[in-house]
């Protein structure tokens, strides 16, 4: 599924150059459970974000379900994204005005799918959210936020999740609520990559 050799990322900052990412490759197979490790500054998250088609890496390849990413379009990322891949951030990334099913509607406007509001709402009841649907971010709890920050993140049936340090924020009971979401998604067959420090959390992935 992900198929990465050789890949690097170099930030330009004036006259410097700044080594992100150096030289990485693996291949995750589809389904997989996968956690990334690794100290502050280690390039997790920029890692997250090549693998997410937010950003296109300075040298090597990336092939996503065989697509060479690289040589893609902004426009062809773009639905990439929207297609085959679900993002869940630590600290949510919602719309603030927006209430929780218009938040989950979002992938699915921008697709052009046809009865948005019936998916959304069903995305919202399996996280256990649907009598909060009419409420906005600020009238929710940090893992209310995130579970509709998930829902959001499956509810075009992504064929991968990546989630950076999404527990972060939380205590350690909806941490854990957290990722029994993320283990029934998997156990589905969608592939959910991770970003953690914690060494409790990434106990849950394989």
């Amino acid at each position: 599924m992900i198929d990465v050799l050789n890949l690097s990322k170099t930030y330009r900052l004036g006259n410097v150059e700044v080594p992100a990412l150096a030289d990485v490759s693996f291949n995750f197979n589809r389904g997989e459970f996968i956690a990334i490790m690794g100290p502050s500054g280690s390039g997790k998250s920029t890692l997250m974000n090549l693998l997410g088609c937010l950003d296109l890496p300075t040298s090597g390849t990336y092939r996503l379900d065989n697509i060479d990413i690289q040589n893609m379009s902004p426009d062809q990322l773009a639905e990439v994204r929207n297609r085959k891949i679900g993002f869940v951030f630590q600290s949510f990334n919602l719309l603030p005005r927006a209430s929780a099913l218009e938040n989950i509607e979002l992938p699915l406007l921008y697709g052009r799918v046809p009865n948005a509001s019936k998916i959304a709402m069903d995305a919202l009841a399996r996280v256990g959210l649907a009598d909060r649907a009419r409420h906005k971010p600020a009238e929710l709890s940090g893992g209310e936020r995130q579970r509709v920050a998930i829902a959001r993140a499956f509810v075009n049936n992504p064929a991968i999740i990546l989630a950076d340090e999404p527990t972060g924020n939380l205590d350690s009971k909806t941490g854990e609520e957290i990722m029994n979401i993320f283990t029934r998604l998997n156990e589905e067959g969608v592939m959910v990559i991770l970003v953690t420090h914690e060494k409790e959390i990434a106990q849950y992935a394989r």
